[in-house]
């Protein structure tokens, strides 16, 4: 059996579903147009409960990431990835960024550098 996976006690376990589901969206796992596994399904591969579950697919509904197709399941809708992207993006040059550029020139790293994978 799949060893479950460790959640983080300082964000709710519905959120932290949710970013593993978007990082799914944007890697491809969870391809545009395709279903994405059942509620029982994940409840069961992540060993949580289904609301949890319901709750993190309720958000990603919200905003308009999924679709519930009638007696089908949920799929992952056209254009999530791109939407994905931009706001990820956005959310890395605002929050992320900074410190990590900041980083770079404390410990003076430059673009070459990473790239060379020094």
């Amino acid at each position: 059996m799949k060893k479950p996976p460790r959640w983080d006690n300082h964000q709710p376990i519905y959120r932290q579903l949710m970013d593993r589901l978007i990082q799914g969206i944007l890697e491809k796992t969870y391809p545009e147009g395709e279903y994405l596994p059942s509620v029982r399904q994940l409840a069961g591969d992540f060993q949580i409960n289904p609301l949890t579950v319901a709750k993190a697919y309720k958000e990603l509904a919200r905003d308009d990431l999924i679709e519930r197709q009638r007696g089908e399941g949920l799929i992952v809708v056209r254009g999530a990835r791109a939407a994905l992207l931009r706001s990820e993006r956005s959310r890395f040059l605002k929050e992320e960024w900074p410190t990590l550029r900041s980083r770079l020139r404390a410990l003076e790293i430059d673009l070459r550098t990473l790239e060379e994978g020094a």
